[in-house]
């Protein structure tokens, strides 16, 4: 598999799992966010911290929102009564990408899985009380605290598969 190609997988699975996470969540509503946080959020949680190892100094801040604001629009695409949701959606992903990327990069004397899921913990806070506060206009503690919990919970176990054959950071 050519480097494109690599990367063209981990973007079509994060774009296809924050769309399912947002369609999921307007049909749904705060209750599914717990199960998403888990299966699809650590997914993206992973996915972020892969890209952001092969992005590194290039443009890296530019991808990453260019690829949240890209998954945005398909979910609104697909379910235009999602937009309240597809907007939530970017403005908590974009502000958990930078406490994410800020974790993962100062941690860089530190195993690889270390720092993902140092990263992770960073990422699903901000994110876990931006989305529903920008989504439902309140935070539920018990909701998100669930959320939190799961997404550390899925960006580890996600972590695992994507950088288990991972040498170096």
């Amino acid at each position: 598999m050519n480097f494109f190609t690599f990367l063209s997988m981990y973007v079509l699975i994060y774009i296809a799992a924050v769309a399912a996470a947002n369609l999921s969540v307007a049909h749904f509503g705060p209750a599914s966010t717990p199960i998403n946080a888990f299966l699809l959020i650590g997914l993206d949680l992973a996915i972020r911290d892969r890209l952001h190892l092969d992005w590194r100094g290039r443009s890296l801040w530019a991808r990453m929102f260019v690829l949240i604001a890209g998954a945005g629009v398909v979910s609104y695409m697909l379910n235009p009564a999602s937009g309240v949701i597809s907007l939530a959606s970017l403005v908590a992903f974009s502000a958990a990408a930078v406490a994410s990327a800020a974790v993962f990069q100062t941690a860089r004397r530190f195993p690889v899985l270390t720092r993902a899921n140092g990263a992770n913990v960073a990422g699903a806070a901000v994110d876990s009380l931006i989305f529903p506060m920008i989504a439902f206009g309140t935070v539920f503690p018990t909701i998100a605290g669930l959320q939190f919990i799961a997404k550390v919970a899925g960006g580890a176990v996600w972590s695992w598969a994507v950088f288990r054959n991972t040498r170096t950071a």
